[in-house]
């Protein structure tokens, strides 16, 4: 077994959208009003991990289609930008679903789909593993596409000899309807009141917002 280092460098990866929507869904918030800096500082810091860097991955919603979600979107990554977080965005894309009402009656409806983005936290979490730069990748999404990128990182473990960790965190309540992480990783569960804390202030413009 490859030797437990005593200074875990972490990265922090997250998927901004399936955090957001797991955050609604658990804690019924509508807009995203995380500060991903500082929910990577508490979890790592709960854990003992020390932060080497943040990381963070999105879709972008169409101006033409959604301009309001497309402003907030842009301001939010540039505002992380600044701070040094490693920002990723990518088009979303959209298709046209029919949906039948209970009069029997069938209409279009737009649905939102997200390219591409857990391919390119995969590609990253393989990439700086192999470059060495972390000891931790800290996975914020509960996202079940990204449990090959797991088995991916343990088999650089192996061949390497070396220890890596891998951890997906994620909003947590006892009574919400989904409280499992991307499988063969180590599950965070972040509570209500430490999500809490790590929240920004909702702008005008961003309490305006229903997705």
């Amino acid at each position: 077994m490859p030797s437990e280092p005593e200074v875990k460098r972490t990265v922090a990866f997250f998927d901004g959208q399936n955090l957001f929507h797991s955050a609604k869904e658990c804690f019924g918030y509508t807009y995203p009003n995380y500060d991903v800096k500082a929910l990577a500082k508490s979890v790592c810091a709960e854990q003992g991990w020390d932060l080497a860097q943040v990381r963070f991955y999105t879709g972008l919603p169409d101006f033409r289609r959604d301009p309001g979600w497309n402003h907030f979107w842009t301001s939010k990554l540039a505002s992380m930008g600044k701070t040094g977080i490693k920002v990723f965005s990518r088009t979303l894309k959209y298709r046209v679903d029919d949906v039948e009402l209970g009069n029997g009656q069938v209409i279009q409806v737009p649905t939102k789909q997200e390219k591409g983005i857990d391919v390119r936290i995969s590609l990253d979490v393989i990439r700086l593993a192999l470059d060495e730069v972390y000891d931790v990748a800290l996975i914020f999404s509960q996202d079940q596409d990204l449990s090959e990128v797991a088995d991916e990182i343990k088999a650089i473990s192996m061949r390497d000899h070396r220890w890596i960790h891998i951890a997906s965190a994620f909003p947590s309540d006892p009574t919400g309807p989904n409280n499992r992480g991307i499988l063969n990783t180590r599950w965070i569960h972040v509570k209500r009141f430490q999500y809490d804390a790590c929240k920004i202030q909702p702008t005008t413009f961003a309490g305006d917002l229903h997705e």
